[in-house]
């Protein structure tokens, strides 16, 4: 669709550098701040499709930036401003080479490879007898590797990120604790909306000074997956799908026209119709987590607007 942001080629004052992610565009001013650009880019299985989503960038930047607000007094975060809908500005942070993924429920990838017969997943021992989207006894952390656009993220277990240095044990005491307090605190906030927040993934970065802090996104859709709690257990007790709120349903119709990212595979091809359905569904969740109703912004010339607003601010800061 012509109004969408999928690519940016901005060049701001004092601008080092640009790193181009799956979803965001990152540009690093000075050494010091860093402008990142959510696009409308959609991601599945590691892959980028070849279409923008409407609003798609706006809606994952105006997530995290309300959940950044609503959790910086249990966990510091890197933000510092937001001059334009699709943008969020903060601290320059040298980001840890893992994404802390935590587990409340059996879904997703844990429950694909629970149906496998795996039991032990990043090192963590998963209950016997558990149905999909089962509750866990307690949540689990199952990290990943953090991996460059294009490549798998790969699960990890937290001995081995410990003995192979990927992060040193202080830092990573730091790291779960903090991931806990976050996915507690997501819970809280969800049940207040009438969901449950299943499982989400969360980035984490180090200061100049040397101080931890939350990085990048924090419970989006594309970070995170919501069940409606309404119905829950009647749906677990009789077998039914769960009613939820989350990126899964592009995977499940992707692995329905058979992509799951695998070499050789064809992305299929994705109509205007169901562009507009995924936006649709976007929507939905900002509108549910964050209780208010979404605003949508001009998206006549999003490069022009964004430009300039981010312009702007750096004149001004």
């Amino acid at each position: 669709m012509s109004n969408t942001i999928t690519t940016t080629n901005f060049n701001f004052p004092n601008q080092k550098s640009v790193y181009h992610g799956k979803v965001r565009e990152v540009y690093n001013i000075n050494d010091e701040l860093l402008v990142m650009v959510a696009t409308d880019r959609l991601s599945a299985f590691d892959v980028v499709m070849p279409k923008g989503i409407p609003y798609k960038g706006q809606i994952l930047n105006q997530i995290a930036t309300k959940f950044m607000e609503l959790t910086q007094d249990i966990v510091p975060n890197w933000l510092v401003a937001t001059p334009d809908p699709n943008v969020a500005v903060g601290h320059l942070c040298a980001p840890f080479k893992v994404e802390m993924v935590i587990r409340g429920y059996l879904s997703g990838h844990a429950a694909r490879e629970y149906a496998l017969g795996k039991r032990i997943l990043c090192g963590v021992t998963m209950p016997e007898g558990l149905k999909e989207n089962d509750k866990f006894p307690t949540p689990i952390i199952t990290p990943t590797t953090k991996a460059d656009m294009g490549v798998h993220d790969e699960d990890i277990s937290r001995e081995a990120i410990l003995s192979n240095g990927i992060v040193s044990e202080e830092d990573y005491l730091v790291l779960e604790k903090y991931t806990r307090a976050l996915f507690q605190r997501g819970t809280e906030i969800a049940a207040s909306r009438g969901l449950i927040l299943v499982d989400t993934k969360y980035e984490f970065g180090k200061t100049k000074e040397g101080k931890i802090v939350l990085i990048d996104e924090i419970h989006t859709p594309d970070s995170s997956r919501y069940f409606y709690a309404d119905g829950y257990q009647d749906r677990q007790d009789s077998g039914e799908e769960q009613k939820q709120l989350s990126k899964e349903f592009v995977r499940r119709w992707l692995i329905e026209n058979g992509f799951q990212g695998k070499e050789g595979q064809q992305i299929p091809n994705m109509t205007e119709e169901y562009i507009h359905t995924i936006s649709e569904r976007y929507i939905e969740l900002y509108e549910n987590i964050l209780g208010e109703k979404f605003v949508k912004a001009d998206i006549s010339d999003i490069n022009s607007r964004i430009e300039k607003n981010v312009l702007a601010y750096l004149k001004n800061s």
